[in-house]
Order: C-alpha cells, then structure tokens, then sequence
C-alpha cells in the first residue's frame, strides 16, 4: 500500500516575506510548499519537474510573481507551455497593467492576482485548481 504524498505547490516570490505567508498560509491548508526566492530558482525547478515525469511528489501547482530578478513568471509560463504540461499557474503582480495581465492569460495562466489582493481569495484559488491531500 503506498502512502499518499500532500498535494506540492511551487511558490516563486523574490519578495521574502509575501511568499513565507503565502507558503504558511497554504501548509495550513495542508499543502506541501517548495518557496523560491527569484527567477533562476523558479527555472531551476521547473526544468527539474518537466524532465521528470515519474516523480510521485511533483509540483502541482506553480504560485508566481510576475515580476522577479533573473527570470519573469511570464517566462516561466512560456516555457511551460512549451513543454507541453498543464500545470495550474497563478500570476501575481504588483504592476498589474492590462497588456501584462492579457498576456499571462494568452499563456494560459489559471488566475492573475493584482497586488495588494486578498490572500484568502489566493488560497481558495488554489484549492479550486488543486485539492490538499
């Protein structure tokens, strides 16, 4: 009988203290939570999850903000769905402007949040896309 792993979001937020919240508020939850601080490490581990298709305790579901040093969560995205995977993404961003969020939503992003946004909606966001386990 094999134990079920908790349901595994990728948090990807160069600010510290936003994305320590949203990781607490969403282990509360019951959910495993792998943060990154910026763009690279977002990158790193998206190409680790894409060319490991048996991994029992992948991402499920990637929380990013949109604007973060080294790699934007809109190129996260690109790359992907470029690869194929159809992983829920949720954007976040503090500069919010029509052509970025229309953009995000032609790469099929799941939700874009608009700083400041109210955390409760992120989490129950992420609940509608991917159930705790």
């Amino acid at each position: 009988m094999s134990e079920t792993l908790p349901t595994k979001i990728l948090v990807a937020e160069d600010q510290p203290a936003m994305r320590h919240l949203i990781a607490r508020l969403l282990r509360e939850r019951g959910y495993d939570v792998v943060e990154v601080g910026d763009g690279a490490m977002l990158w790193e581990e998206l190409h680790a999850a894409l060319r490991d298709d048996d991994n029992p305790s992948e991402v499920e579901l990637i929380i990013s903000d949109i604007h973060m040093p080294n790699v934007s969560g809109l190129e996260a995205l690109k790359l992907m769905r470029d690869e194929s995977t159809s992983r829920p993404v949720i954007l976040i961003t503090a500069f919010g402007d029509a052509a970025t969020i229309a953009e995000a939503q032609r790469l099929g992003a799941s939700r874009v949040f608009s700083k400041p946004f109210d955390l409760r909606e992120l989490v129950e966001a992420t609940v509608e896309l991917v159930q705790p386990r």
